[in-house]
């Protein structure tokens, strides 16, 4: 029992709690480039895929439902709805507070919230915590606790006030920042950018050097006097005039032979595969077409969205509703928008639908923000192909058709 005591001791030091290993990876890059969360964004890939999965989930409607003995349906009147679906405090919109958090989940790993009740145990308020002030730990009986820094003074929360959402990890509890996992690759597009901008501040020309059959007695004066007057892309037009029998000679690859653009294309590409966010969607459209773009969008909402959709529904279920609710509601992000093919696409599948009865006139107007159509006009009906008939009344009809077919012939026999 001592030994089970001493694995669950609570950290005198907070470098060492459960919430340090992420951090672990952070720091300088193989191409010397230093790469964290906030550096990461400056770098147009990393900002456009964040961007992109951080609106989509919040713009994507979030409703409260109850099993009922035919399935499910929505619930307006639980104090959980406005929260997620409007308001989740008096400072955002429901929108604001899903994309905070999936930027925390992207950046750093894992999202927090903290948790405001009133005293029957209802969730009056969400409040979004950074990241990196937070740090997770276990009390001295194995109980994890959260403490949140903030103006110089910690603050201590219990598990039931922080709505945690914690992303890829290896103990179940803390979530890896992708950005600290990739900072190799995400540090060699930061290289790229600098390397670019500087090759044009040096006016798009590679360095070279300045020779003379003589002997020049002030070098750093010589090289200094050249840099001024022609560095720099802004003097790009100038005339260079050389004295003295000097001479200039280029001694690095112009750009296109060191496959500069190809290297930066590349990276493009890498930070989109470590976001799983297809590069059509950054703009880049080398191996897209119109015929795979939108097979490329529906498989982004499936290995991409999806699987960070399930993320926070299941946190919310878990940790927002009482324990006399569990297993009898839960939330559920409405993502068929997201599946919607072109309009003649969705017109045929709602066509199909209809003739099988599994979709009425106004489910289909519903689904397209339409007025719905009156009940007694037909609306809500859900209709079938006459032609249509069970397997095995099959025969019983072609010997109805044979026998009428023999007695017909029968007949014009008879009268002629």
């Amino acid at each position: 029992m001592d030994f089970l005591k001493g694995i669950f001791k609570a950290h005198d030091n907070p470098t060492d709690s459960v919430s340090s290993a992420p951090n672990f990876y952070m720091g300088p890059s193989v191409s010397g480039k230093m790469v964290n969360e906030r550096s990461s964004m400056q770098t147009t890939a990393v900002f456009a895929c964040v961007r992109i999965i951080a609106e989509t989930v919040g713009s994507l409607p979030l409703h409260t439902f109850k099993y009922t003995g035919e399935g499910k349906e929505k619930v307006y009147d639980h104090p959980l709805y406005k929260i997620l679906h409007d308001e989740p405090n008096q400072e955002m919109t429901s929108f604001t507070i899903r994309e905070t958090m999936m930027t925390h989940l992207l950046l750093w790993g894992n999202a927090y919230c903290q948790i405001i009740r009133n005293g029957r145990g209802d969730v009056m308020a969400l409040y979004p915590l950074l990241p990196d002030k937070m740090t997770v730990d276990r009390d001295g009986k194995g109980q994890l606790y959260y403490a949140y820094r903030k103006e110089g003074t910690t603050h201590y929360l219990g598990p039931d006030e922080v709505l945690h959402i914690p992303g890829l990890g290896f103990d179940g509890i803390m979530g890896y920042s992708p950005v600290a996992l990739a900072k190799n690759a995400i540090g060699l597009n930061i290289a790229a950018e600098e390397y670019g901008g500087k090759f044009f501040a040096n006016n798009a020309t590679p360095s070279g050097i300045l020779s003379t059959a003589g002997t020049i007695k002030d070098p750093t004066k010589v090289r200094d006097a050249w840099q001024a007057t022609y560095g720099g892309s802004g003097r790009s037009s100038k005339v260079a005039v050389l004295e003295d029998g000097l001479q200039y000679q280029a001694i690095s690859m112009p750009n296109s032979d060191a496959q500069f653009l190809e290297t930066r294309k590349f990276q493009i590409e890498e930070i989109c595969r470590i976001f799983q966010v297809p590069p059509h969607m950054v703009a880049d459209l080398s191996k897209s077409s119109f015929s795979n773009i939108e097979n490329q969008s529906i498989s982004f909402v499936v290995h991409t969205i999806r699987p960070w959709l399930v993320r926070i529904e299941q946190a919310i279920d878990r940790k927002l509703f009482k324990e006399s609710e569990k297993g009898q509601l839960f939330v559920s992000f409405n993502a068929s928008a997201l599946m919607r093919g072109d309009y003649k696409s969705r017109m045929d599948g709602y066509s199909i639908g209809i003739q099988n009865g599994f979709f009425s006139v106004n489910d289909v107007r519903r689904m397209e923000n339409l007025d719905p159509i009156a009940t007694e006009e037909g609306g809500d009906l859900y209709l079938t192909n006459g032609n249509m008939l069970p397997l095995k009344m099959a025969g019983a009809y072609a010997k109805k058709a044979l026998k009428e077919s023999e007695e017909a012939a029968e007949k014009d026999e008879n009268t002629t």
